[in-house]
């Protein structure tokens, strides 16, 4: 995407928001007079600037920790985030696991104020006023996900109104939809570039596709089904590229995957690049992101690269990916899942025979290339200028990893050659999404069909994979199992295992004590139902004068 086509997330601008505001209390209000309202709201670029403020308090790559709260990953610093302890399952109230209202009172001070300002389109403030009631549902719903019960108010406060009690999840999902259903119908397909049509802005296929989300977590898979189909008709396309990057044709994959032929190869690679890129800046803007948030070079910085190298690669190793992470990845050659060795077998390999260690690496998904560095993997895309070649080798110590994997998912190579900090948009919703959701929403409905296994087909084929089995995975059940694999694959590290593991119920089951490579322990984990949803901070509840209640089972 050309970034001066771009969103330009203006962070400052939003400080307008603070004019009404009182007391601080738990709702965050920020401090008085940053701008005068004698002063704002009175043209175009005053509505303009104040919902880029709006735009500027999206999530961005921190989405990483939610699936370092699930068994997908491990987050081994507790000051960056709360996932230690959520993954843990010894999280208490004096934590924060997200409890912030900043993004929705500025949407709503927005919302109150912004027809004062008459010297614009009537057309052009409906939309802007859509954009920013999708980004309000859009935290309640991650709010909502994270709380269960969340307070719900969509006006300013008055002085002596800043206390408000939980709403009860249900209410608070049922707003989400109301808004998502009436935002699409006033949002545009797509942005044709230029002010006030910058690329990035929110679509009628981010509040389906938001929409199709919220049914699915919920359960209400007709519904869910129903939406996704109608995003599948806007013109969404899985992302494909061929294109050979720097130092990557050094990378000697018949190591690791026992070709049959040319085109075997060929196959392989094109579904490791058409995966790997889709995160790439250059490839920012393409044909399957339905939202994402925008960075800009020369004011923002996505420290994906600093969060999940190793230190060898002057990363911190923060996220690293779980021996059940590896696992998930299945085989290329028959695509179906593999059979791992015992935790005792592979550190006695590890210790004793690489060799013998190696061959577990062998054969996997494309996918599994480019997402995980693992004991010997080639990585020349992360090649120093005065190194002949990159092999990841695990090695303890500090900003390394623990578990003996590193992430390669979501690193844009691009930045670590050129040394500089990583600005890529971080995708929060694409089409592949979409797809599966269509397949799991569809097939509890009514089983497996030729539509269900077409959207999975396509996301198989996209990364080199064999299609569906639909001899093997005939009925509603081995077809569910199938598609709650494919999804821990294809979205791995985009924060969706989260919500998944506790909708599928399973969480109980995987969270587990983890380990690695060679056997040393990780993390102790201990699972308790009260996790399926987070405590409020106790200062919260504390400035709330009584009126919030804590979440049952968190003192």
């Amino acid at each position: 995407m050309n970034k001066r086509t771009s969103i330009y997330m203006l962070t400052g601008l939003l400080t307008f928001g603070s004019m009404t505001a009182c007391q601080k209390d738990f709702l965050e209000r920020p401090p008085l007079n940053q701008l005068s309202e004698d002063t704002f709201w009175k043209t175009e670029n005053d509505v303009h600037q104040a919902v880029m403020g709006i735009y500027a308090k999206m999530p961005a790559e921190g989405f990483i920790y939610d699936d370092a709260s699930t068994d997908n990953a491990h987050s081994q610093y507790p000051w960056e985030s709360s996932a230690n302890s959520v993954s843990a399952g010894t999280i208490t109230s004096s934590e924060n696991a997200g409890w912030n209202f900043q993004d929705i009172r500025r949407a709503n001070y927005f919302l109150a104020n912004a027809d004062k300002v008459t010297v614009i389109s009537a057309e052009l403030l409906e939309r802007y006023k859509a954009e920013v009631r999708f980004l309000r549902a859009f935290s309640y719903f991650n709010l909502m996900n994270t709380f269960g019960n969340v307070p719900l108010f969509t006006t300013v406060f008055n002085p002596g109104e800043e206390n408000v009690a939980r709403t009860p999840r249900k209410d608070v999902q049922d707003f989400i939809l109301s808004e998502l259903d009436a935002v699409s119908k006033v949002l545009p397909k797509t942005y044709g570039g230029g002010r006030p049509n910058e690329k990035g802005r929110i679509t009628k296929g981010a509040a389906l596709a938001l929409k199709s989300r919220v049914y699915l977590y919920d359960g209400q898979y007709a519904e869910a089904a129903k939406t996704a189909a109608e995003v599948m008709t806007l013109g969404y396309t899985l992302f494909t590229s061929n294109e050979a990057l720097k130092n990557e044709n050094l990378d000697d994959y018949t190591k690791w995957v026992d070709f049959t032929d040319a085109n075997d190869k060929a196959n392989f690679l094109r579904g490791l690049r058409n995966y790997e890129r889709i995160f790439y800046q250059k490839n920012e803007g393409n044909g399957e992101v339905i939202l994402d948030r925008q960075y800009i070079q020369q004011l923002d910085v996505n420290s994906i690269n600093t969060y999940l190298l190793p230190a060898s690669r002057g990363g911190w190793s923060s996220v690293t990916p779980t021996q059940a992470m590896v696992d998930a990845y299945g085989d290329y050659k028959t695509g179906e899942a593999i059979v791992p060795v015992t935790a005792d077998q592979r550190a006695d390999w590890y210790a004793n025979d690489r060799v013998a260690f190696a061959k577990e690496y062998k054969n996997r998904d494309p996918r599994f290339y480019a997402s995980i560095l693992f004991e010997g993997a080639e990585a020349n895309a992360f090649k120093g200028d005065k190194e002949t070649g990159y092999y990841f080798t695990w090695t303890s110590g500090s900003n390394f990893s623990m578990t003996g994997y590193n992430f390669r998912k979501l690193v844009d190579p691009s930045f670590f050659t050129a040394n500089i900090d990583n600005h890529a948009n971080a995708i929060l919703i694409r089409y592949a999404e979409i797809l599966l959701t269509f397949a799991e929403a569809q097939n509890e409905v009514s089983g497996p069909n030729g539509d269900v296994y077409d959207a999975l087909d396509k996301i198989r084929t996209r990364a080199g994979m064999p299609v569906v089995n639909r001899t093997k995975y005939a009925s509603k059940e081995t077809l569910r199992e199938f598609i709650r694999s494919e999804r821990r694959v294809e979205l791995a590290l985009e924060g969706q295992r989260l919500m998944d593991i506790r909708r599928w119920k399973i969480a109980p089951q995987v969270m587990k004590t983890i380990y690695a490579v060679n056997k040393n322990l990780v993390q102790t984990r201990v699972w308790d139902d009260k996790l399926y949803v987070m405590p409020i901070p106790q200062i919260e509840i504390d400035k709330s004068n009584g009126v919030l209640v804590q979440t049952p089972g968190y003192n």
